[in-house]
């Protein structure tokens, strides 16, 4: 992936004026960062990674990625991405379990979610995508029982690696204009059935939300050394 950093209000306000708006991470989520190994590793119902690594809001206490599981000694781990080092993963899922981002969308438009996501031969195969407006008080569901594939294994289209990306795991949805200017976004990637069994994993990585800036956040970014742009390798 390839992110141009624009240091200059001019440079923005050009760039604008060619491409008639471009579309900004807002914030997005490598898996940097190695969860515990060893006697170590988190057995909890939830785990908080943290904030956002990539994007506007990188490193803002206004973001996180975390998951919630109803069983109380749920395994959190950071395998292989899709191409990357890490992903956050987990096992013993049950309906309703899920893992959430939080951010802020104040200023942005056009609000779009893409991201990779896979599960082992028995871990949960459909999921839905929801998303929060108000704190989690209330729940929008965007998409409804979206297919997960499984990673590995002979019918598997591939086995994420730490160093090759396959497309294929990568999911994209645009929001209509309820996500747009929010001050509070929460968007959960939510286990709509029961896995195969209790050690079947799912996992997460690239997670990245954007946006158009208006014209003023633009401005603002551009001053502050953060505006970025991203395209998919």
């Amino acid at each position: 992936m390839i992110r141009v950093t624009v240091l200059a209000v001019a440079a923005v306000a050009s760039s604008l004026a060619a491409s008639g708006g471009f579309a900004d991470v807002i914030a997005g989520w490598t898996i940097n960062t190695a969860l515990p190994t060893g006697t170590d590793v988190p057995m909890q119902p939830s785990y908080v990674y943290g904030a956002a690594e990539e994007g506007v809001l990188a490193g803002s206490a206004s973001t996180s990625l975390f998951g919630v599981h109803a069983n109380e000694i749920t395994t959190w781990t950071s395998p292989a991405g899709n191409g990357s080092p890490r992903s956050f993963s987990s096992n013993r899922w049950a309906i309703g379990d899920y893992y959430q981002v939080d951010l802020s969308t104040s200023g942005f438009t056009a609000i779009s979610l893409s991201w990779d996501q896979a599960r082992s031969s028995t871990g949960p195969q459909f999921f839905d995508l929801l998303y929060s407006l108000d704190g989690g008080g209330t729940w929008t569901t965007a998409l409804v029982g979206y297919e997960v594939l499984q990673s590995g294994g002979g019918s598997a289209p591939g086995t994420w690696n730490s160093t090759t990306y396959n497309p294929i795991y990568t999911s994209s949805f645009s929001f209509g204009a309820e996500l747009d200017d929010q001050a509070t976004v929460s968007i959960r990637f939510q286990a709509a059935v029961a896995p195969g069994g209790e050690s079947g994993s799912n996992r997460l990585d690239n997670i990245f939300i954007e946006g158009v800036p208006s014209p003023g956040a633009v401005a603002l970014l551009a001053m502050a050394g953060l505006a970025g742009r991203r395209r998919r390798r």
